[in-house]
């Protein structure tokens, strides 16, 4: 039976290469050249256009972790340098010229992304569409005919799946977008600083996430209590559960065999510098 454990090991391995779309500079070129402006325009507009031309109270909830201001700040100004249809051209625009550089223009046509291409796609087919609206959103759009693009697609699914059941789980457990990074940044997954920056959140909002955290005994200071670590622990072993389905639908023998494709793919992405250290996404390393 495949364990939650093969989730986290899939979703190490892949998010690198997913988030080509956030750090590659292809990327970021082929935005500009579509209208949109700096890293958070493009960042909003590529990774929010599969729900459609939303407002930010879509994203902001649907995102989660980000703060409402920082959102509005560029949602829905960004549908007016691009629709969501173009913005979903430029991302895939972006992920094929970087996919050249970082692996190699044969690499596109070689049997291993057609192979890796085919059983993410068998993964991406099964996720759980009920409550999990960026899979959702994602799972509707078309797939790309050429396999480096193909795997990048079902790869943002199953990614935005996951996500989507780490809300689900964040949400149970009343933790606010702010107080997941309070909490993170205590079990040293990301620096305070960092999350601040990357998601908005301003010292009073930090501060006021970290008192109630604190009033539930979860924190002392800006460390994880006991009770605190068992939460976080307990949060990720459900977001691993939650998003189990799709590498049960491949099964085991064929999610090793993916997780040995996407290794040196993932080695490739990092040794290129395009997966930042201590990056607030707090992906684990699965070597």
């Amino acid at each position: 039976m495949t364990s939650p454990a093969t989730a986290r090991r899939l979703w190490a391995l892949g998010e690198p290469v997913h988030a080509l779309t956030y750090f590659a500079d292809e990327c970021r070129t082929a935005a500009e050249a579509a209208g949109l402006t700096g890293f958070w325009q493009t960042y909003f507009a590529l990774r929010a256009a599969p729900l459609g031309p939303v407002g930010p109270e879509v994203v902001t909830a649907s995102f989660y972790n980000f703060a409402p201001h920082f959102v509005a700040r560029r949602v829905p100004a960004v549908w007016q340098a691009v629709t969501p249809a173009a913005a979903l051209e430029v991302r895939l625009a972006g992920i094929d010229a970087a996919a050249r550089r970082v692996l190699g223009e044969d690499w596109p046509r070689s049997a291993e992304a057609a192979e890796t291409a085919g059983l993410l796609a068998v993964a991406a087919e099964a996720v759980d569409l009920p409550g999990r609206p960026l899979a959702a959103a994602n799972a509707g759009v078309p797939t790309p005919e050429a396999p480096h693009l193909a795997l990048w697609q079902s790869l943002t699914t199953l990614r935005e799946h996951r996500g989507d059941g780490h809300n689900a789980a964040l949400l149970q457990r009343e933790i606010s977008g702010v107080g997941a990074h309070v909490l993170a940044a205590a079990a040293g997954r990301s620096p305070r600083e960092w999350l601040m920056r990357a998601r908005g959140w301003d010292d009073a909002a930090w501060d006021a996430a970290a008192a109630g955290l604190s009033d539930r005994g979860w924190l002392a200071g800006d460390e994880l209590t006991a009770e605190g670590a068992a939460i976080v622990a307990t949060v990720e072993a459900d977001t691993d559960r939650l998003a189990l389905a799709p590498w049960r639908a491949l099964g085991d023998a064929r999610c090793d065999r993916l997780a040995e494709l996407l290794r040196p793919v993932r080695r490739a992405v990092l040794a290129a510098g395009l997966w930042p250290d201590r990056n607030p996404i707090g992906v684990p390393d699965p070597e």
